[in-house]
């Protein structure tokens, strides 16, 4: 099963990339194949907010939507993603903030995913290993738009 995790030092705050990477609706805007987000539910869970989001991923000719729980969890600075129903056998990732100074922290992103057809796994499986590979940078360019361009 397919399996990325990547860990950078970014120069913006821990609560500004949670809430960033927590702003699912703004993900077709600059997350790799990400061609639509469309939340179906917001609940808050044991003091966590919980949603349920319908995401469709395109390359070329391929569409697939897929349905995922995502956990927000502000006082851990965690985010869960978890695969409800789709293209996938099996799709889970987590986001970790963990705080350095007030203008810095460290990300940490991992993903392990796995297609229900072999065949599409075959077709789009490098392009998806590519796509996530570049997903923290795609967050980091993101923050810096958001908030402002990083010092190096």
């Amino acid at each position: 099963m397919p399996e990325f995790s990547t860990r950078r030092r970014v120069q913006h705050s821990a609560a500004n990339m949670f809430a960033l990477v927590a702003d699912v609706e703004g993900y077709p805007e600059f997350v790799p194949l990400c061609k639509s987000l469309k939340v179906r539910r917001r609940t808050t869970e044991n003091g966590r907010e919980v949603i349920v989001a319908d995401m469709t991923i395109a390359y070329k000719v391929v569409s697939e939507t897929f349905t995922s729980r995502v956990t927000l969890e502000r006082e851990r600075l965690t985010i869960l993603v978890e695969y409800i129903e789709g293209p996938f056998r099996r799709m889970n990732n987590r986001w970790t903030f963990r705080p350095l100074d007030d203008k810095s922290c460290e990300v940490e992103f991992f993903l392990t995913y796995e297609f229900r057809s072999r065949t599409l796994g075959l077709l789009m499986g490098s392009v998806f290993d590519a796509a996530f590979r570049r997903f923290a940078t795609a967050f980091e360019r993101r923050a810096d738009q958001v908030y402002g361009t990083r010092v190096a």
